[in-house]
């Protein structure tokens, strides 16, 4: 059920395998984890190690951990968050998830306008010089990769702008899965990427503090790489069931 780890104190490695288990449901919602003492005969490694691990799944809502009593997995759909979308992104035999990679998809449509939408309104010049900053770099430059780069710290800038923490945090979560397939999506965005006339109206409507107009040119701009991803995952699908 479980593999040995070679190396010790690693708990970084046994927190990845336990939550691989209890997300790909090997260990289902309700069942009792091994003992601290078992967990460290079969995965081949110190205390240390376990209990680090087991504190780190305490923390991400996929156990309860009693005082003396059993570890219990959780339900992490009603008890995770979205710290858990990088490790559910890719199974462990590294395919992927579509119905989680769809979310993603669907969640950045959405939430993006609105971070938009935030920053306009607060428009702060730190921000904004920043903005425009990328915004040249990306004008002058045909590079995909190097595009790539610069619309997700575009996008950062555009979050740090927005004054909310909690589309932080949500944005950090979405860059963790992204990095899975970091490789891929230059290829997939591109023709977002290139999209550099939306991108210009939309750091214009921040630069006049017009929170209405900067919603819709970011809606416009994302259009083309929802619709992108969209069509690479129903491709994927139909791949996975021939």
């Amino acid at each position: 059920m479980f593999e040995n780890i070679t190396k010790q104190s690693i708990s970084d490695t046994v927190f990845d395998q336990l939550t691989a288990k209890i997300l790909d449901g090997d260990i289902d919602a309700g069942e009792a984890l091994p003992s601290e003492r078992q967990l460290c005969e079969l995965l081949g490694v110190n205390r240390g190690a376990v209990r680090e691990a087991l504190k780190r799944l305490q923390q991400a809502g996929l156990v309860e951990v009693r005082h003396g009593g059993a570890t219990t997995v959780l339900d992490y759909l009603d008890n995770g968050g979205l710290e858990l979308l990088p490790q559910l992104m890719i199974t462990p035999e590294g395919k992927m998830r579509l119905e989680v990679a769809r979310s993603i998809v669907g969640m950045r449509q959405s939430m993006a306008p609105d971070i938009a939408k935030a920053c306009a309104s607060k428009r702060k010049e730190k921000h904004l010089q920043q903005l425009q900053s990328l915004l040249a770099q990306m004008q002058n430059t045909n590079n995909t990769d190097e595009l790539q780069t610069l619309a997700f710290a575009y996008w950062r800038e555009l979050v740090a702008g927005s004054g909310n923490i909690a589309f932080r945090l949500a944005f950090n979560s979405m860059q963790k899965a992204y990095d899975k397939i970091w490789s891929l999506l230059a290829n997939v965005l591109e023709p977002e990427l290139r999209d550099i006339a939306n991108l210009e109206k939309l750091t214009q409507a921040i630069a006049e503090q017009n929170p209405e107009d900067a919603h819709h040119f970011a809606t416009q701009y994302l259009l083309n790489g929802t619709n992108a991803m969209n069509a690479v995952l129903n491709a994927y699908g139909q791949s996975e069931i021939k």
